[in-house]
């Protein structure tokens, strides 16, 4: 084969391929649904050009050139998602992403706090003498208090945010590592506290402090609960690993599955710093029921939908990026 003859041939083929590869830059997802198959296709001509090029034409300056289109194009189909995200991209992006691939774990997760917590407040309306035996002395106060505000005042209050967010991690972090359990101690762990917030609800709701109760956890508790949820979900997920590795080995899907709570644990801990601040500073002030209701239905919403604007996959482009060729997968030109 000539040459000449073989650049004519494909020359129109690799333009496209190049004018793919600087439309897309370093986010092959801008890109639309065909343009991105074009691209994958586009990519496994490349590298067939460049293994003939190789071997007719050794030396030639047309080798070096697929070789770099060859490598800018792999990269945009196959390691897309193996390369580091930054900071800034885990946090617009990649932490809600990993929260929907895990919505069966989450919804799971919201069954086993609110379900228990469901039968702790009837269990504390209808007998609150043997309800009590369960609550922590420290909880009670919402049956008595006239008022959420307990004149802390301003360093009162920057000491109990402070403890309320060490608590909180604490208490995330150990659902995280219960996975390990097969995730029956994560499981225990998500249903007694929902259990626990339940009765303390019923027994609010017995000695008539409904809103007290209502202006004590509204503006925290919603996002408190969802990191809880969440620690719940990836713990889960661990146990999951272990139970049904799937082709991985036991190990291997622990490592993986593993790896990404870790994440998933780093990209709550923001949201657990602002769930403390806000009890600290919103829900222990002396406001009502009503501003702390707003409060905790706002910051719910925001986060909620930045699970589902972020996390979900927009047309599946990625999956439609490795369904091109799944046999390339992990290659090198």
């Amino acid at each position: 084969m000539k040459l000449n003859r073989f650049i004519d041939d494909r020359q129109g083929r690799w333009g496209q391929l190049e004018a793919l590869i600087a439309a897309a830059g370093k986010r092959p997802e801008r890109l639309p649904v065909d343009e991105i198959r074009n691209l994958a296709s586009g990519y496994r001509s490349v590298a067939a050009d460049l293994a003939i090029a190789r071997r007719n034409f050794p030396g030639d300056p047309l080798v070096g050139r697929l070789e770099r289109m060859t490598l800018a194009a792999r990269a945009l189909v196959y390691e897309r998602e193996s390369r580091r995200q930054s900071l800034i991209g885990f946090f617009a992006d990649g932490y809600w992403q990993l929260l929907w691939e895990r919505r069966r774990a989450l919804a799971l997760s919201t069954l086993l706090l609110l379900g228990p917590g469901l039968a702790g407040a009837l269990w504390g309306l209808s007998d609150p003498v043997a309800a009590t035996a369960l609550v922590p002395d420290g909880f009670l106060w919402v049956t008595e208090a006239q008022s959420t505000n307990q004149g802390l005042g301003v360093v009162g209050l920057a000491g109990f945010s402070t403890f309320v967010m060490i608590n909180n991690i604490r208490v995330t972090l150990l659902a995280f590592a219960l996975g390990i359990t097969f995730g029956l101690g994560t499981a225990y762990l998500i249903a007694s506290n929902g259990l626990i917030l339940g009765v303390v609800t019923g027994l609010a709701l017995n000695a008539g402090n409904g809103d007290v109760m209502l202006a004590a956890i509204a503006a925290h508790g919603v996002l408190e609960l969802s990191c809880i949820v969440i620690a719940g979900a990836a713990g889960l997920s661990v146990g999951r690993a272990l139970l049904r590795p799937g082709k991985k080995t036991r190990r291997g899907a622990l490592t993986s599955e593993t790896g990404q709570a870790f994440r998933i644990a780093g990209g709550t801990a923001p949201w657990l710093v602002l769930a403390g601040l806000v009890e600290g500073y919103v829900s222990r002030v002396g406001l009502g029921p009503v501003p702390t209701t707003i409060v905790g239905l706002t910051i719910g919403v925001v986060f909620w939908g930045l699970v589902v604007w972020r996390g979900r996959p927009i047309d599946s482009q990625p999956t439609m990026l490795m369904m091109a060729n799944p046999a390339e997968a992990g290659r090198t030109p």
